[in-house]
């Protein structure tokens, strides 16, 4: 169901968990939002992966470097990157300032100005407009021009909530990660249960 923006309310960096798993947890349900000189989109966020201090799964076990710095921003930063050359990835960094880690924005429920979504991506197929972390940066013209943004106040990509809704998302499954080797087993993915908008395959869906 279409939101307007003015329904929408940015996220307080205050509300943000800075646990890293638990900032995973909680982003589910939430709203990312992209103003777009052609309109605004609008996703409800169904599924996450968290990258936690010391992971060598994650882009910063090995230290700091300039390409990788807005992870190591206060949490709530835009940590955008390209992912094989061919993908942007959207994350958003957790813990405190100078603490390497962050959330991987895996899939959307589409909400707002899903036309443009659909022009984006070449496809009318709802389910397939933001299921998976490339897609999702396809469908809302995300690139490394966003790395490093502040998504706790309004501007061309925020975190947000709908003002009018009921917080309940359902249930939230947890799975290994996907398409990674190191550290493989850990359980540190979050999902809605049931949504037609998760990505990965049927049977890691289910719990």
């Amino acid at each position: 169901m279409p939101i307007t923006g003015k329904a929408i309310a940015p996220l307080a960096r205050a509300e943000l968990p800075v646990d890293t798993v638990a900032l995973a947890r909680d982003l589910i349900g939430k709203l990312v939002v992209r103003e777009l000189p052609e309109g605004v989109v609008s996703g409800r966020i169904v599924e996450t992966e968290a990258y936690v201090v010391g992971d060598a799964a994650g882009h910063a076990y090995r230290g700091m470097t300039p390409r990788i710095r807005s992870l190591y921003l206060e949490r709530g930063h835009a940590y955008v990157y390209l992912a094989y050359g061919v993908s942007y990835m959207l994350n958003v960094s957790s813990e405190t300032p100078g603490i390497g880690a962050g959330v991987l924005v895996r899939a959307l429920e589409p909400v707002d100005g899903i036309a443009i979504m659909q022009r984006h991506r070449g496809t009318e197929r709802l389910r397939d407009l933001a299921r998976g972390p490339g897609r999702l940066a396809q469908a809302l013209a995300i690139d490394r021009r966003l790395d490093g943004l502040d998504l706790c106040r309004r501007g061309p990509l925020w975190l947000g909530r709908a003002v009018r809704e009921a917080a309940d998302v359902g249930d939230i499954g947890t799975s290994v990660r996907i398409g990674i080797t190191r550290e493989a087993d850990r359980p540190l993915r979050f999902f809605v249960v049931g949504s037609p908008f998760v990505s990965g395959p049927r049977w890691l869906n289910t719990r």
